[in-house]
């Protein structure tokens, strides 16, 4: 028998003003989602890359965004 994790992880990213976004493990890396958009951002092969993707997004002189693991 096997099983199947079906279980992905969240971080969500926090500025000044409130969530800014999202990254999300998936198969072939993290998943960034900005706030409010329809679509994802892009996918990246490790965290570090994908939260500086996440911040490159933000408006220009944005502080480092928090990131919370949900």
């Amino acid at each position: 028998m096997s099983t199947t994790d079906t279980h992905s992880t969240l971080w969500v990213a926090y500025g000044t003003g409130g969530v800014v976004g999202s990254i999300r493990k998936v198969a072939d890396g993290y998943t960034v989602t900005m706030a409010g958009a329809d679509s994802t951002a892009g996918t990246y092969p490790t965290m570090d890359v994908a939260k500086n993707a996440l911040h490159a997004r933000m408006r220009p002189g944005s502080e480092w965004p928090t990131f919370e693991e949900h």
